[in-house]
């Protein structure tokens, strides 16, 4: 064979290779798009075939061949880096998707809304809040999902498995999304910036919810009452109140709740662990939300608006409380003396009138109480802190409501 030929078949060869590689083939039950190789592969996901578990992190293959490669993602050195943030990864894949969110690239486009993502498998289930799918469902509670990934991740909430440990604090986590995010709590990064405001983010779904500020979305509906929300996950933990599952179990003493965020935070009143610092006055927070919503004290801001009377507020949930002032809504009763109150977490501070439990206490004194603010307020006496102070005369106070009253003074004197 003459040189010519030999460099033709080697192109072509190459030619083959590079569709086979191409992700460019749609599952015609899902509408997934897979590599030509793995699309085979993938469709037996949606039939009755044998499927090998993962007992690491619980992810299913159709093969033993693809489990015993996945299972070297637990295993293997991590090769590829990032040459951005030098962060390594196990596999060219997961290296291709995290270049996509450092660079902001989106390459693939939802036909329907032309909503743009960085990986096809979030395009995939994007795709199905269009459609309404969700052909993935709980064998312990029945809950649906869209995704076979999303389903995986619910199952740890009934098993407690939390398989992604951080190399730095030790602390486990039921996904590699959460370590992943995690781990940004220790480096600082905020890689995830909305082009309309400028703020940053550490992770893309805070991101997007907080996009929804500026355009006032809120594409997700509650079939029960039919309230909206911005957020998937908004709804899932709003449907509770209506069913009153409560599916996260703290496993020191038992208490269960509705939504994980509100185990996390009550597993540091048995730890005492505050590891969220302000660097402007100090003080530390046992969560990275709390902090956030802390600094706009320091700064001023107030994102969300009432659309009624134009009044701002530092954090959603008090703009959501103020509107039922308007709507005079009262969703969260007690079943115990029937009081109703416009906040879940006021409920939740009520009903420890009826059991008594005071878990907040001072390291000082070991004078306990109900609420942290409670307590917050009662350390100043130990301190002598007076953090909140008038503009006009400059007097400080330990309470705000003191303040408050304090400027009455100065708004008689004007009149």
């Amino acid at each position: 064979m003459n040189e010519k030929a030999e460099t033709e078949n080697i192109d072509a060869s190459t030619n083959i290779q590079k569709n086979m590689n191409k992700k460019s083939h749609p599952c015609d039950i899902c509408g997934e798009v897979f590599t030509r190789k793995n699309l085979r592969q993938h469709k037996l996901t949606h039939s009755s075939s044998k499927l090998y578990q993962c007992e690491v992190c619980n992810k299913q293959f159709t093969s033993s061949n693809l489990l015993i490669c996945h299972k070297g993602i637990h295993t293997r050195d991590k090769l590829y880096q990032c040459y951005i943030c030098d962060e390594t990864f196990s596999t060219t894949d997961h290296l291709s998707s995290h270049t996509c969110v450092q660079t902001g690239e989106r390459p693939y486009k939802c036909d329907t809304c032309s909503k743009t993502f960085s990986r096809s498998g979030q395009l995939s289930s994007h795709k199905l809040i269009h459609t309404g799918e969700r052909p993935y469902h709980c064998d312990i509670c029945g809950e649906t999902y869209s995704g076979s990934r999303s389903l995986s991740k619910h199952k740890r909430i009934h098993s407690g498995e939390k398989p992604y440990n951080c190399d730095i604090c030790s602390e486990r986590f039921s996904t590699v999304d959460e370590l992943s995010s995690h781990r940004r709590c220790h480096k600082g990064e905020k890689p995830y910036h909305c082009d309309i405001c400028g703020k940053t983010f550490s992770r893309s779904d805070h991101l997007s919810s907080h996009k929804f500020i500026h355009t006032g979305e809120k594409p997700y509906y509650c079939d029960i009452c039919g309230k909206t929300f911005s957020r998937s996950d908004y709804l899932s933990s709003h449907k509770r109140t209506h069913t009153g599952e409560k599916p996260y179990y703290c496993d020191i003493c038992g208490k269960t709740f509705s939504r994980s965020g509100e185990l996390s935070l009550h597993k540091h009143i048995h730890s005492g662990e505050r590891p969220y610092a302000c660097d402007i006055c100090g003080k530390t927070f046992s969560q990275s939300g709390i902090l956030s919503k802390h600094k706009r004290l320091h700064t001023g801001e107030k994102p969300y608006q009432c659309d009624i009377c134009d009044k701002k507020f530092y954090t959603s949930s008090n703009l959501s409380s103020h509107i039922r002032t308007h709507t005079g809504e009262r969703p969260y009763h007690c079943d115990i003396c029937g009081a109703t109150f416009t906040q879940s977490g006021s409920l939740f501070k009520h009903k420890r009138i009826h059991t008594g439990e005071k878990p907040y206490q001072c390291d000082i004194c070991d004078k306990k109480f109900s609420t942290n603010s409670h307590l917050s307020r009662h350390k100043r006496i130990h301190t002598g802190e007076k953090p909140y102070h008038c503009d006009i005369c400059g007097q400080t106070f330990t309470q705000n409501s003191n303040l408050n009253q304090h400027k009455r003074i100065h708004s008689e004197e004007s009149l």
